[in-house]
């Protein structure tokens, strides 16, 4: 069984002051350093009005600092997903002010902590009971929803990950080619590594060249279908004992693949921002099974699935994939379940649009979102083609002529966009605020 750290502990004198909390390259962070740095900010945060704030750091270091001189401040960090001072205007509304590696422009107070005094003589206080973290998901609409997750639920998350893989990853170090600015990612990238004491990379992995490029210490590789569909394995594989995937589905094949050039059948992890983990599964065959944690309960009703959780605030959260179990509490995933909108008063599956688009010889892949045109609500959508096109005038024409023997007149999309890829985020998932953006200036 191995020791875990919960989060209120991290600063504790159970770790030794040269304990290596992160890296970059050559450059190492230690347990000192840690709390020389955290009691820095800590140190201005405490002196500010306002409860929520705004973290906005792609060095994972830096984030780490700022998560916990916030949290023992008795402020609520505010993860918006992103660094990007436009999209951060717009959100104000949602934090006090933002603690950034760059001096932002915005209406509010912007802390950068590489400028503060250190002040070494302040004690730091428990973090509160209740503390959490504010995170966001886009959902289909593009619309972020605010999701409230309490630093207990963090921990058990990680005690349940500890359970599983713990032993495992002793020695390991962390990489990953996800962001910690979302669920998947605070989760692997953060609270794990924290938990175990596992040094971490700051920097994210971007391209599978970086990746092969890691040597030395054994690694646990945190990554996504996205990724993992681009290794090449014409590279030295790096020494991965294990990789996670999350994010999106996996798909066997690409599981295949990276599994025999990393050395160890990928282990993907099935969850979401507001469920935290629910089940886990090893590429060992094709069509592996789920295996839900000990303690998440899923329940068949009116709306599909359900789930129960210690990790779920409230305890229960319905699900948008179908699920089927066999004898042994096992499951697979049967897809989405549609993603129904009321457009002029009629229940309209854009899940059922995209489908009967994918059906045409001409389309690779589609997206379909709702706009607000003249106060009313229609569909748009993104379309990526097999080969180069004809004019869109035309196109559109004959995609309406295709769709109405299937669709209501409501359903078939007014707007249309073609692009060579659907934009995904730094999770994999389909940035569904960026698919609107394409149509801001419709013609």
């Amino acid at each position: 069984m191995v020791n875990i750290l919960p989060l209120g502990q991290w600063l504790s004198a159970s770790r030794r002051a040269g304990h290596l909390v992160a890296f970059d390259g050559d450059k190492c962070w230690t347990q000192a350093m840690l709390q020389r740095d955290v009691q820095r900010l800590y140190g201005e945060l405490r002196h500010r009005p306002g409860e929520r704030w705004a973290l906005c750091f792609d060095n994972g270091y830096r984030f780490l600092v700022a998560l916990l001189a916030t949290l023992h401040a008795g402020k609520t960090p505010v993860l918006p997903g992103h660094c990007r001072e436009a999209q951060l205007r717009e959100q104000h509304a949602f934090f006090s002010g933002v603690i950034a590696d760059q001096p932002f422009m915005l209406d509010c107070p912007v802390i950068v902590p590489d400028g503060l005094a250190p002040d070494l003589d302040i004690a730091l206080p428990p973090v509160p009971d209740g503390a959490g973290v504010v995170l966001f998901t886009s959902g289909s609409t593009g619309q972020p929803t605010q999701v409230f997750k309490t630093v207990q639920a963090l921990d058990e998350e990680s005690a349940w990950l500890a359970a599983l893989w713990g032993e495992e990853l002793t020695g390991c170090r962390v990489v990953a080619s996800v962001s910690h600015q979302h669920m998947y990612g605070l989760t692997f990238r953060i609270m794990l590594p924290m938990a175990l004491g596992l040094p971490c990379d700051t920097a994210m992995i971007h391209f599978p060249e970086q990746l092969a490029a890691r040597r030395g210490s054994p690694l646990l590789f945190i990554s996504s279908p996205a990724f993992l569909k681009r290794l090449d394995p014409g590279l030295t594989a790096p020494p991965c004992r294990m990789t996670i995937s999350a994010a999106g589905k996996l798909d066997d094949d690409i599981a295949r693949r990276a599994g025999e050039w990393l050395g160890a059948p990928v282990c993907e992890i099935y969850g979401t921002t507001e469920t935290g983990v629910l089940a886990w599964r090893k590429h060992l065959k094709a069509g592996q099974p789920w295996q839900p944690f000990p303690k998440v309960k899923f329940a068949a009703d009116e709306q599909g699935w359900s789930v129960r959780s210690p990790l779920v605030g409230g305890g229960v959260c319905t699900l948008d994939d179908n699920l089927a179990f066999n004898a042994q509490g096992e499951f697979t995933l049967l897809g989405r379940r549609d993603r129904i909108v009321k457009i002029e008063e009629k229940r309209v599956s854009l899940s059922e649009i995209e489908r009967r688009l994918l059906a045409l010889p001409m389309i690779k892949d589609v997206a379909v979102v709702t706009l607000t045109r003249g106060g009313r609500t229609v569909p748009g959508a993104v379309v990526v083609l097999h080969k180069p096109h004809e004019p869109l005038i035309k196109l559109k024409a004959q995609w309406r002529d295709s769709l109405s023997p299937w669709l209501e007149p409501v359903a078939i999309p007014r707007y249309w966009r073609i692009v060579e890829s659907i934009p995904l985020n730094s999770q994999s998932k389909r940035a569904w605020a960026q698919l609107q953006e394409l149509f801001d200036e419709t013609p």
